[in-house]
């Protein structure tokens, strides 16, 4: 073992027993060990917490490097005893202190670094001035900074301002809204030869013209794969009138970002919204459904809407196989036993139902409402839908 990895270690040893750094050892340690005891116990005064094995570290590279060159002694110190960007400012002081004489601070138990903090909502990397953060021999300024986007994701719609609408657009205009896959009678070339496939005499032949008429490598067919068709059912009555702007923006959003989206509003009736909502400024598309839908912020009639969608569009193969999803609070002046039997007819020809409940995040909430209550049996999916972060969770369940 080299002199000082032996010097160093022994020192070590004495010093953790004795709480002094003497030296007990047959080949005496050499200066740099001396000094990197020194330097690293004054550290661990200083508030740092600097492990055995890091000072044994810090003796090695100033063998390595010298102890007459500062720049060398202070990156092998930074390099080896700083473990957190935060203890940059004592090790500094203590540097200062150490290897270049500086008088430290009187009085308390660590270095005390003077620390400003400033809350900044700039983009990282500049200041408001367009200048590059530093720090100057007083003291280190830290910059505190809070997303207004993560407060968005979990701030209920009924809460938003003016302002929290505008910001929230191109939150909502980056949601991707795609459904699961489903098979459909379109048959394309399959990769290998399985049991749900069908030949492709086609191009099986075409093949068998290079190899003399021999049918060595043959082709096959399988059904193709198609997302399937989203319907959003958008409650506009009064109830909603806090969630339906947030909503109908996702809907817009839905019907932009895929093709097989179709919309409608529900209040006393039922409105199709779809060519209104293909309008890529969600502001125009609002100012035209608004026009459109006559019955807004006005009674609910759940039941008499999806008797309206079974009969008008359903039948016509909107709903069959689809993803049908209701966005309502489940409050219906209706019939209640209209609204069951509508929903269970409605769940005989889709893929699945998804209930969005704007209420359903309020603590202790039940779906006692008798909308609610009689739609729930049919519902395969029932999830909130009062922020943000609920309507991610919403294409989550869909894509599912």
């Amino acid at each position: 073992m080299p002199t000082a990895t032996v010097g160093t270690l022994r020192l070590l040893n004495n010093w953790v027993g004795n709480g002094l750094p003497t030296i007990a050892s047959d080949a005496p340690p050499t200066g740099a060990d001396r000094m990197a005891v020194a330097f690293t116990r004054l550290l661990r005064d200083g508030g740092l917490t600097v492990p055995l094995g890091s000072t044994v570290s810090y003796a090695h590279a100033l063998v390595a490097v010298g102890l007459d060159h500062r720049a060398g002694v202070y990156w092998a110190g930074r390099a080896t005893l700083v473990r957190r960007p935060e203890d940059i400012g004592v090790y500094n002081k203590v540097f200062g202190a150490f290897w270049q004489g500086r008088v430290l601070t009187p009085g308390g138990p660590a270095i005390q670094e003077q620390t400003t903090v400033a809350y900044d909502d700039q983009p990282d990397g500049d200041d408001a001035d367009g200048n590059e953060d530093t720090d100057d021999d007083q003291g280190e300024t830290q910059s505190v900074r809070y997303s207004r986007v993560e407060i968005l994701r979990h701030k209920d719609f009924a809460h938003y301002s003016a302002d929290d609408f505008a910001e929230s657009k191109a939150i909502i205009a980056a949601l991707k809204l795609s459904a699961s896959l489903r098979r459909c009678r379109r048959l394309v070339p399959a990769v290998g030869s399985r049991a749900t496939t069908k030949p492709d005499l086609r191009r099986t032949v075409r093949r068998a013209l290079r190899t003399d008429g021999t049918p060595i490598s043959r082709a096959y067919l399988e059904p193709s794969m198609r997302p399937r068709r989203i319907v959003l059912v958008v409650d506009v009555s009064g109830s909603m009138e806090s969630y339906a702007r947030a909503l109908l923006r996702f809907a817009q959003a839905a019907v932009v970002g895929r093709g097989k989206v179709e919309v409608f509003a529900l209040g006393t009736r039922l409105t199709r919204l779809t060519r209104e909502m293909s309008s890529r400024d969600p502001d125009l598309a609002l100012e035209q459904a608004a026009k459109r839908v006559v019955d807004w912020s006005g009674g609910t009639r759940l039941g008499d809407g999806i008797k309206e969608f079974n009969d008008r569009w359903a039948v016509r193969g909107m709903a069959r196989g689809a993803i049908v999803v209701i966005l309502s609070d489940g409050w219906d002046r209706g019939d209640p036993d209209v609204l069951g039997a509508q929903m269970q007819r409605l769940h005989r020809v889709t893929h699945r139902i998804v209930w969005v409940n704007p209420l359903k995040a309020a603590p202790g909430y039940a779906p006692l409402a008798r909308g609610m209550a009689a739609a729930l049996p049919y519902v395969d999916e029932f999830i909130e839908g009062h922020s943000l972060a609920s309507l991610e969770r919403l294409a989550t369940v869909v894509a599912s």
